[in-house]
């Protein structure tokens, strides 16, 4: 969880020479290793030391699903047993990985599987870093390429963690790190403003994705309840604001429900959201979870709401979610096996 300074700092207070920093480094963040006694060029006085005044914090991969698309969702769970999910979406040209940040959620979107288990911690930097690792590997080994992409969309809401998951991702993408492009990392949030603009400021600029699902406020305030504390009118003002700093368009995401958000009145007043930004506009279906009482919207609405879209010149996607058979899809996050 030390930062490479504070890491330098550790090794010089333990009496040993610069030039052990950056081995200990090169094993912690690009080899990605658990133990330290896997550190094979460091001497035993310097393992010992490391073992009797740190851990290295980790998610362990405990489980494997397999999805009829290719997909695969990982449980990990941590030093304490707190168990998270993770999933590798492979494509025709790509592979994605998509990632939690905390262990439940609590912000509790109406629609959410993971959003129904409640906050039981964040995630720390080192156990985001490593799920990050270990899904890069498996990558790898199976589908033979690295990551293409990484998506913070899986358990928890990034921006109520947000000095652990920028510091991880922040490893990720550096040199010293996995020398990821932050242009290929996408934070999601349901809108948290504080976290928007902590963002618009930060040296490295990662892709903004909002979990809008509607621009009509008393709707949104049913299906998203923390968005009584962040109403459309700032966020949008947000918006705006991380667009002048970054230059970058803005994601935002809309599961279709029947019957809730599909029609003409939410098609105008996603449109005229949209003005105050350049942005892209994923349609998403949504995928059920048993418990909760939601219907995806009919091909036919479907239809028409991304033509409306479309006919406005908007730059919109149709999204169709992988590894719903595994409960590994958009919102089915929940520790839940087939």
């Amino acid at each position: 969880n030390l930062s490479i300074k504070e890491l330098g700092a550790f090794i010089t207070d333990l009496g040993e020479s610069k030039f052990r920093i950056k081995q200990v480094s090169e094993w912690l963040w690009k080899k990605g290793v658990h133990e330290f006694s896997e550190m094979r060029n460091l001497p035993k006085s310097l393992i010992k030391k490391l073992e009797e005044r740190s851990f290295i914090d980790k998610a362990i991969v405990t489980e494997e699903l397999i999805s009829k698309d290719g997909s695969r969702k990982y449980a990990f769970t941590s030093m304490d047993g707190k168990l998270v999910e993770g999933v590798l979406i492979p494509s025709r040209k790509r592979v994605t990985a998509c990632i939690s940040v905390q262990a439940g959620c609590n912000v509790k979107c109406k629609f959410c599987a993971t959003g129904q288990l409640g906050l039981q911690r964040n995630l720390s930097k080192g156990e985001i870093f490593d799920q990050i690792y270990q899904l890069n590997q498996k990558s790898q080994d199976i589908f033979g390429s690295k990551l293409s992409n990484i998506v913070v969309m899986g358990m928890g809401e990034p921006f109520l963690n947000y000095s652990n998951v920028i510091n991880a991702l922040d490893m990720v993408s550096c040199d010293e790190g996995l020398g990821f492009s932050p242009q290929r990392i996408t934070i999601s949030t349901v809108g948290i403003i504080e976290g928007i603009d902590l963002l618009a400021n930060h040296p490295r600029k990662y892709n903004l994705a909002i979990s809008l699902h509607t621009a009509v406020e008393s709707i949104r305030k049913q299906l998203i309840p923390i968005a009584v504390k962040n109403d459309l009118a700032d966020l949008r003002k947000s918006l705006e604001n991380y667009h002048e700093k970054t230059g970058s368009r803005i994601t935002l995401e809309y599961i279709l429900f029947d019957k809730l958000n599909d029609d003409e009145k939410h098609m105008k007043a996603l449109a005229q959201f949209c003005k105050a930004f350049p942005s892209k506009i994923n349609l998403i279906e949504y995928n059920s979870v048993p418990e909760l009482p939601f219907v995806a919207s009919s091909e036919d609405d479907t239809s028409k709401f991304q033509k409306f879209l479309e006919d406005k010149n908007m730059l919109v996607y149709l999204r169709k979610s992988k590894g719903s058979d595994i409960f590994a899809a958009c919102g089915q996050l929940a520790n839940k096996k087939m």
